[in-house]
């Protein structure tokens, strides 16, 4: 198994012998523009500056043509504009993406969205599980928000033959469905969002360096692989930030990668 990262929370996952592209925001530098900017300002930000500071914050660290090479399938896990791009004008999602490709989904309405968009080979995760070649993905459950959920949204387990179990959590605080996950599959890597970003509505939106520490002492042999960092204006933690709090709680097994940088596990 390796794990690139590209941006954000978009990462080039090699499991079982093929390639994933999670969660792929690849617009230009500054291109989605600031929450004050989007059309009937429907997310809030808590501090009135970041409102107005375009996304993403930095350019990708190499271009899409190459990020796109490759790749088998995509993994979108939930549609909001710093998950998939979207065009503002044209209402379409995932503008730049193979659109024959097999791209997966949390439910129904993420699948029609994406079919409007033009994919043609769209698949739902299931709780029990969906094969592909190989390797075999489970939908788990994500909780969006601490106040109240900014959206449905869901993680991803990997399991297959002669790979570590990966546990992709997605855009989720700590939760008990966390909790219940982590218990059910002993996942040896764990990949996890958690740059604190936060809404007026929502509250935080994704975990911190506590709910990281929830999951070390869970699973304290498990490989953390954090991600998500850096590019959005309403994040409350950098990279620098986290690898402080850590050290401070005494967490370690983990990595926290630059744009552009591939761990093997």
């Amino acid at each position: 198994m390796k794990i690139k990262q590209i941006r954000s929370a978009t990462n080039k996952i090699f499991y079982g012998g093929k390639t994933f592209l999670l969660d792929p925001w690849l617009v230009e530098q500054y291109g989605l523009g600031c929450f004050d900017s989007m059309p009937g300002n429907p997310y809030m930000a808590v501090d009135p500056v970041k409102a107005k500071i375009p996304m993403p914050l930095f350019a990708l660290p190499e271009t899409v043509e190459s990020i796109l090479s490759g790749v088998d399938a995509y993994i979108v896990t939930h549609l909001h504009p710093d998950h998939i791009d979207i065009n503002m004008q044209k209402g379409t999602l995932g503008d730049v993406l193979e659109h024959n490709k097999p791209i997966f989904v949390q439910n129904e309405d993420d699948a029609q969205a994406l079919k409007a968009s033009g994919f043609q080979n769209v698949r739902i995760l299931k709780n029990d599980g969906v094969k592909f070649a190989d390797i075999t993905l489970y939908k788990t459950p994500a909780l969006h928000g601490t106040i109240k959920p900014s959206s449905d949204a869901c993680g991803v387990i990997f399991k297959a033959e002669q790979e570590k179990v990966l546990y992709v959590a997605g855009d989720t605080i700590w939760f008990d469905g966390v909790r219940k996950t982590l218990a059910n599959y002993q996942p040896e890597v764990i990949m996890l969002n958690a740059c604190a970003a936060e809404l007026r509505d929502y509250g935080r939106l994704i975990m911190n360096d506590e709910d990281v520490d929830c999951v070390h002492q869970i699973l304290p042999e498990a490989k953390l692989y954090l991600t998500h960092f850096d590019n959005v204006a309403h994040a409350s933690i950098t990279r620098s930030q986290m690898r402080g709090a850590l050290v401070r709680r005494g967490v370690g097994n983990y990595v926290i990668p630059e744009d552009g940088e591939t761990v093997i596990y």
